[in-house]
């Protein structure tokens, strides 16, 4: 997993779930987020640790090491990051999984804005910008290998999966 590295709250739960479970995990933070939303004691957990100057820095190494990214319901930080991800999709800059983990509806008012967008012709090639909807938390990782699944090898497009279960 790699993630903006805090270790408190939702992200610094699934940081240490992953790393309990056996999984690795990359941290990526701006250093004047340190001691703000984690200790560099804390971060000597992880497997990889990155201190990056800046937000932008920090965003542009998760989008490089990045496979999928998964939006958890969270604040503003996580909308403005799931959407210059879903901006960069439609710009054709990634054909990575982008998820939306809608648990008990947290994202139905952002999926709502989406079609708003869509219907008043503001979302241009939108079948680059399909974010993946799963509303357990254990329909994630399938969905993302079911979406890698669908790429082809020419590159075909990933395709909105939406599991309801």
């Amino acid at each position: 997993m790699i993630y903006g590295g805090g270790t408190t709250g939702v992200m610094g739960a699934v940081a240490h779930g992953t790393l309990s479970a056996g999984g690795e995990v990359g941290a990526i933070i701006p250093s004047f987020l340190i001691d703000r939303e984690t200790t560099k004691a804390a971060l000597t957990k992880f497997n990889d640790v990155t201190i990056t100057e800046t937000m932008h820095e920090r965003k542009h190494k998760m989008f490089e090491r990045s496979d999928a990214f998964v939006a958890l319901p969270g604040g503003i930080g996580t909308v403005e990051e799931i959407v210059e991800i879903m901006t960069w999709g439609q710009l054709g800059q990634h054909r990575k999984p982008m998820v939306l983990a809608n648990i008990n509806g947290f994202w139905d008012p952002m999926l709502g804005m989406l079609d708003h967008l869509r219907r008043a012709g503001f979302i241009h090639s939108g079948h680059l910008m399909r974010p993946i909807v799963v509303d357990r938390v254990e329909a994630i990782i399938p969905a993302i290998v079911a979406a890698a699944e669908e790429v082809d090898s020419s590159g075909n497009e990933i395709s909105c999966v939406i599991d309801k279960m």
